[in-house]
């Protein structure tokens, strides 16, 4: 296990490990199991949502681990049809039960839904739920700079992070330009592209240049570039395998080479300006 593992600080005070387990699509059945590889392994950064349906199993593999829970730094999320002071409450409550905990480490807005415009009741919910201390810190997903900027001109308080969609075909750089200049860590979800770039050639020669697999080539990458990162897998070997990257360093040449690959047109997960949907 590596002992070496990198930290991001909030703005808030506390603090989170750079690299994190992803639960998205792990099913419910599943995910007790994945959660104590990825124990074994290292992670102390487990990322579910409400939507994944799989709380309950997070929070047996959690459980089982026999782990201190200071140890640990949990995040769950509040799904689109819960944006409101009371069901936003409702809903962290609720997840608790689930994960079997007093409190989570993080807790995130999954989607800002502009068209429905509540997710500024959904954030004045959460600071009331920080304040209480069922949520240590708390954070957003999928927002864009005007959604950001209205946290902000409305309440007074950014988050610590928000979780987007970034990986080399899509770096998202002005977004990220923007939330370094507030403070605000960027986390990416599908830091591997969904798998679609563990062909790309320039990552593939990088790979072998560093003796290394690809993805952990760019996991590497992203905490080179002071992000947050939480890849998903459930196969033991490339759970360890992704986190056993601690010793790997990319040189500027392969910095240079992996930025070069960004596509404006890259996204691959839905546009959080149009991404609306209700059903939970």
């Amino acid at each position: 296990m590596s002992t070496n593992q990198p930290y991001v600080s909030f703005h808030d005070g506390r603090r989170a490990p750079q690299l994190g387990f992803g639960t998205w699509q792990i099913p419910e059945a599943d995910a007790a199991a994945a959660i104590h590889t990825a124990l074994e392994a290292g992670y102390r950064s487990i990322d579910t949502a409400y939507i994944y349906y799989n709380e309950t199993g997070v929070g047996q593999g959690i459980a089982r681990s026999g782990i201190a829970r200071d140890e640990l730094f949990i995040a769950t999320k509040v799904w689109n049809n819960r944006h409101g002071h009371d069901s936003t409450k409702a809903a962290l409550r609720e997840s608790l039960d689930r994960l079997q905990l007093d409190y989570v480490d993080l807790y995130l807005i999954h989607w800002p839904v502009p068209m429905e415009g509540r997710y500024i009741d959904a954030w004045e919910a959460m600071i009331q739920l920080r304040d209480e201390g069922l949520a240590k810190s708390i954070g957003v997903c999928n927002f864009q700079v005007p959604q950001l900027q209205k946290l902000l001109d409305k309440t007074g308080a950014l988050p610590v992070l928000n979780q987007i969609e970034v990986h080399p075909y899509f770096q998202q750089a002005e977004l990220r330009a923007y939330q370094a200049d507030h403070d605000i860590i960027t986390e990416a979800w599908s830091p591997l592209g969904q798998g679609r770039v563990l062909e790309n050639p320039a990552l593939v020669a990088i790979a072998h240049k560093h003796q290394a697999s690809t993805a952990q080539v760019i996991l590497r990458w992203h905490l080179q570039s002071d992000r947050m990162a939480i890849p998903k897998s459930v196969t033991p070997a490339r759970i360890q395998e992704n986190f056993n990257l601690f010793n790997l360093h990319l040189d500027d040449e392969d910095m240079a080479r992996i930025a070069a690959l960004d596509d404006p047109e890259g996204r691959i997960g839905p546009d959080p300006d149009q991404f609306h949907l209700m059903k939970g």
